[in-house]
């Protein structure tokens, strides 16, 4: 026998499919709130105190509320450190300007980075950031906190350079850690993680 596909179907296939329906989208749910719950669990940035390029004690308690990027590195460092901040100073205008997010440069070489030598590096990139500083005590648990990794090594020209950790590492508006920028990332995908941050 032939079936009139015009013929309705039962009441009890029917039932079947919207009960399908409602398992569907109960684990579309589920699967929502539980990615929802572990980014509410995410840890957070642990506040920090240092000291800015006025000499004044500077907390990161001050930037709460805000996305950031931080970066560690020196002032006499030849070629990664004022690479990548004039990097991250020019995509920050294309993430939506100065107030998009904040940029910290901590300093991993407190023995020659005091507060001047800080906050004088931080105007050089023709964009607002916070220059920190802090006796070796100081930033050796900043760094620790930020798993940031910084050893002296002999450099024929310089006498001794810092090897260091040289991605910058990015926080949303909650504190919670929102990813890193490579040196390997190319612009546009270091923009997008910017950008994603700073929305």
């Amino acid at each position: 026998p032939v079936t009139d596909p015009s013929t309705p179907r039962s009441p009890l296939r029917t039932l079947r499919l919207v009960l399908w329906a409602l398992v569907a989208l109960a684990a579309v749910g589920a699967a929502y709130l539980a990615l929802a719950d572990r980014r509410s669990e995410a840890p957070k940035a642990a506040p920090f105190t240092l000291t800015g390029g006025d000499g004044k004690a500077w907390s990161s308690r001050q930037i709460e509320g805000r996305p950031h990027a931080i970066f560690f590195g020196f002032t006499r460092c030849g070629d990664v450190c004022p690479t990548t901040l004039g990097r991250l100073a020019a995509l920050r205008q294309q993430a939506g300007g100065d107030k998009a997010f904040d940029i910290l440069f901590v300093t991993i070489d407190p023995a020659h980075d005091g507060p001047r030598e800080v906050g004088q590096y931080a105007t050089l990139f023709d964009t607002p950031i916070v220059g920190l500083t802090g006796d070796e005590a100081a930033i050796d648990a900043v760094k620790q906190r930020y798993g940031i990794h910084a050893e002296p090594t002999p450099h024929a020209g310089r006498g001794q350079e810092m090897a260091h950790t040289s991605s910058v590492l990015l926080f949303d508006r909650d504190g919670r850690p929102a990813g890193t920028i490579m040196a390997s990332d190319d612009d546009e995908a270091a923009l997008a993680k910017l950008k994603a941050i700073a929305g």
